[in-house]
């Protein structure tokens, strides 16, 4: 059978014909993780052992972008298999359209149980809820970030008062106390052993590490040898760790974890805002390695992003590879292991890509944020209107003079410090005319 022809196959069957053959699928989300912040991503301080596992069960990503360089439009991507923009989130404060095809509504279309837990940030109301977009259950919070053990939400302060946000389904609920990022795990976990039964799909979003710098004293004790910051840092992903390795515990106990799909991603790159940091100072715990800029920056430092997919029953272990995918890959690669259609969607299926029999299906990726217009199209990308967001005042402005049009070579200079555009103008005026007929394309505001 040619993939043509199983295309086909999978186009013509209706939603739920039959019983659900595919496997079990969990995507993992850790928020404002920098780029090197796992033990096999590089860290030499900080320990992240179960997530290594995972990499090392799977394929590792070197060359996996998010959709955006900040929390709610690269979820949608996620969520949708759509740029942000198509999928109603250019920018934080959307919600994702209702009625479009999401994680949830795909899977629960072929009979599989669905759960939404932890960070959503795709939307305020009945329609734009998890419950609303295919989530059978849905435990977690609305916001972008909340308190780790009030589980309010502070930041809307003078414009208006803090307020509690956790949710059960539509019902609010109380866990005062109890440090959120164990409370995920924990719904994550209880979900799946309900589940042992059926074909199911979890989106575990861990809110962790984004701010407020918040962590148990358990975990606090494991990074003494560290700086403050980087202690409390390191301490809120050692707990996501000690989650994963629950998750994938559970697996093994039910005899599931062999057909199960997990993805594992960043959201977008550390944050240098100082509301993360101490003293009214830039935050410095995080760490993107080589990658220039930070979250909120079209430099590959703001989305570049670790990913990992791990599923033993198709894939050998121990894999790296630098193929160019994006974070809405994901959703069409659920369709195509679950048997649904992938329509609508900017996204491509990269199931052939993580077992190595296919290259990258993207000839030229794309982002638009904050004025920033930016373009990868193999070797080379080009940012119009750079900033990088790094620890001084100058960042949040545009690069000026001829870096507001930045061209890179990312295979000789993956920190894109050297603007080649002078040398190449006839390439740097192609990719950007392609960055502006794709922006032309979008949804208008």
């Amino acid at each position: 059978m040619t993939r043509r022809d199983w295309l086909c196959g999978v186009a013509a069957l209706p939603a739920a014909a039959s019983a659900p053959t595919g496997p079990n699928v969990i995507v993992v989300v850790l928020d404002d993780l920098g780029n090197r912040d796992l033990g096999f991503q590089g860290a030499a301080d900080l320990k992240t052992p179960n997530i290594d596992a995972l990499a090392a069960s799977g394929v590792a990503f070197t060359n996996w972008y998010s959709n955006a360089p900040v929390c709610a439009p690269a979820r949608a991507s996620i969520m949708s298999g759509r740029f942000p923009a198509k999928a109603g989130v250019p920018n934080n404060g959307g919600e994702l359209t209702p009625g479009i095809p999401t994680l949830g509504s795909v899977a629960r279309s072929r009979g599989y149980r669905t759960a939404a837990i932890g960070k959503w940030h795709l939307g305020h109301s009945d329609a734009t809820y998890p419950n609303g977009h295919g989530f059978d259950y849905f435990y977690g919070f609305h916001n972008g970030c909340v308190d780790y053990y009030s589980h309010r939400f502070y930041w809307g302060e003078p414009k208006r008062v803090n307020y509690h946000d956790l949710w059960r389904n539509r019902d609010e609920v109380f866990d005062d106390g109890r440090y959120l990022t164990e409370r995920i795990t924990e719904e994550a976990v209880s979900f799946i052993r309900r589940e042992q039964r059926n074909p199911f799909l979890a989106y575990v979003a861990y809110n962790a590490p984004h701010y407020p710098m918040h962590a148990p004293e358990k975990y606090v004790r494991r990074f003494v040898h560290l700086p403050l910051e980087r202690r409390i840092y390191a301490a809120m992903i050692a707990a996501v760790d000690d989650g994963v390795g629950e998750i994938r515990r559970v697996l093994s106990e039910t005899g599931r974890l062999d057909d199960t799909l997990i993805f594992l991603v960043g959201d977008n790159g550390a944050t240098t805002e100082k509301r993360a940091g101490l003293n009214q100072e830039y935050a410095a715990a995080g760490d993107n390695g080589v990658y220039r800029g930070f979250k909120f920056s079209l430099f590959d430092g703001g989305m570049h992003v670790p990913a990992v997919m791990s599923w033993p029953a198709r894939f050998r272990g121990g894999v790296r590879t630098g193929e160019v995918v994006m974070s809405m890959d994901i959703l069409p690669t659920v369709c195509r292991a679950i048997g649904a259609t992938a329509s609508g969607m900017d996204g491509s299926d990269i199931l052939d890509v993580a077992v190595g029999t296919a290259k990258s299906p993207h000839e030229a990726i794309y982002w638009n944020q904050g004025g920033q217009l930016a373009v990868r199209k193999g070797r080379w990308k080009l940012v119009i209107n750079g900033r990088t967001f790094d620890r001084s005042p100058e960042g949040s402005n545009p690069l000026p003079g001829d870096d507001a049009m930045f061209l890179s070579n990312l295979e000789s200079d993956p920190q894109e410090t050297k603007n080649l555009r002078r040398l190449h103008p006839n390439l740097a005026d192609e990719l950007a005319t392609l960055a502006a007929r794709w922006k032309e394309s979008l949804p208008k505001p």
